[in-house]
């Protein structure tokens, strides 16, 4: 479907951005809120049990993102007498599915900073350090400081690690300089990213757009602060005098068919080129060059700006001990945690599970996942603990609103078969509406920090 098309079939881009909150009025009154939550991130609402399992079991979760907080509160409801430990030394807690957001001037940073002491239960002891060695075999790990943190079943959800020094001359003080952005890891890095789109919104020239190879964080973040900088320059009126370049690093855009014929034809519509098989290699900050290995050979490339994703991988603490993939699978994509994609248990170690960004899934690194693997995770440990079977089943669920422009977006959510499976079904997953805009902008935030809580 041609672009002229989609658009002739929708409201216009100009009213749809005119009538979002009256739109999102008659959305919420329809749905009410609760149920717009439950839909938004991907399941229905849950209710605390009738009654928690009685155990002595010694837990350790190691990570307090998003999986590990949602976890430690099921577990912590779940069950009776159990001792819950979870490591991890950051003390705040980053809504990170905001910062796209934060990177395209849409948000201020400090809407995406929260404080993990908000959400872990009470019961629950926290130790401020990071793990610094996973030993399976003797069930236990051992933090940065030596402390020795035996246990009885182990949650891994370490969250993953953003690879700057994959590519050669780079690193993260570079983002907000030489016209240097990068979306990912902290509200900082977003918020100098956005005084780069800022300034090269204003004056124009060649903006580069990359995605790192592999598994990454959120695989269309990079897709949507290409397309939300070129709305921006649009509104400025100064569009013509940007050449902006998305330079893949395969075949396709996305790993969703239908989003992917999408994409192809969306990007082209709206002057962006597109650059397939170039993997950005290397950076020279000071000559604003880039450096993209493609099948022919290393390619050079001028830029005023550019977006950088760099690879990203397990962090090394987890990705060189033996819960990671030691042969096939995902070994050598990331070093991510071996766990089997549905039960999320892992294949060599009956007594532990893992979540989130570090495991190694065929899809599923965004929020949308976490809250769907979570509560699989937690079921199939506490049956373990029963010496029960693990009937629970995650089937990849994922979710991305595609922010396509301010006011408009596509509401993607599929499964390991690659398979639409919307939540709202009076709304198309083929085309670009208002909806997924106010569930990014007003809605998302609200379920997260219930799904942190362990409510939905």
């Amino acid at each position: 479907m041609s672009l002229d098309s989609r658009k002739a079939s929708n409201l216009s881009r100009k009213d749809s951005t005119a009538r979002i909150d009256d739109g999102r009025r008659r959305l919420l009154k329809a749905a009410g809120l609760g149920g717009a939550l439950a839909a938004v991130a991907g399941g229905t609402l849950l209710s605390a049990p009738t009654s928690a399992m009685q155990t002595r079991a010694r837990i350790v979760i190691v990570g307090a993102g998003a999986a590990g907080i949602a976890a430690a509160n099921r577990l912590a409801r779940g069950l009776d007498g159990a001792a819950i430990t979870i490591i991890d030394r950051r003390q705040r807690h980053l809504y990170q599915p905001g910062l796209t957001l934060v990177a395209t001037g849409i948000w201020k940073p400090g809407k995406v900073v929260d404080r993990n002491d908000r959400y872990l239960p009470q019961s629950v002891n926290w130790i401020q350090d990071h793990v610094a060695e996973f030993d399976p075999e003797a069930n236990r790990v051992v933090t940065t400081a030596g402390r020795v943190v035996p246990y009885d079943y182990l949650l891994v959800t370490t969250g993953l690690k953003i690879d700057f020094d994959a590519i050669e001359g780079m690193s993260p003080e570079l983002i907000g300089r030489e016209s240097i952005g990068c979306v990912y890891d902290n509200p900082e890095h977003a918020e100098r990213t956005w005084q780069m789109i800022d300034q090269y919104t204003a004056a124009g020239g060649v903006g580069l757009f990359t995605r790192g190879p592999g598994g990454i964080k959120c695989a269309g973040a990079p897709l949507k602060v290409t397309m939300l900088t070129e709305d921006i320059a649009r509104q400025r009126s100064t569009r013509r005098s940007l050449e902006m370049v998305y330079n893949s690093p395969g075949a396709g855009l996305f790993s969703q068919p239908d989003t992917n014929e999408f994409l192809k034809q969306e990007f082209p519509e709206r002057d962006i080129a597109i650059n397939w098989h170039h993997r950005l290699k290397g950076i020279e900050p000071e000559a604003h060059r880039a450096t993209f290995a493609t099948p022919e050979g290393d390619v050079r490339i001028d830029y005023d700006f550019i977006h950088v994703v760099p690879p990203m991988r397990a962090p090394d603490a987890l990705g060189n001990s033996p819960l990671a993939w030691q042969e096939g699978g995902f070994a050598d994509d990331g070093n991510w945690m071996e766990v089997d994609q549905f039960s999320m248990r892992h294949q060599r170690y009956g007594n532990v599970f893992g979540a989130g960004d570090c495991v190694g899934t065929p899809i599923g690194k965004t929020a949308a996942s976490v809250k769907a693997q979570v509560p699989v995770a937690v079921d199939n440990m506490i049956n373990t603990i029963r010496d029960r079977e693990t009937v629970a089943r995650y089937d990849g669920y994922t979710s991305c609103p595609l922010i396509t422009g301010r006011g408009r977006g596509i509401l993607v959510e599929f499964d390991y078969a690659l398979n639409m499976v919307p939540s709202f079904p009076f709304i198309s997953p083929y085309r670009e509406h208002w909806v997924p805009w106010v569930m990014k902008d007003r809605m998302l935030q609200p379920a997260y920090n219930a799904m942190l809580r362990g409510r939905i």
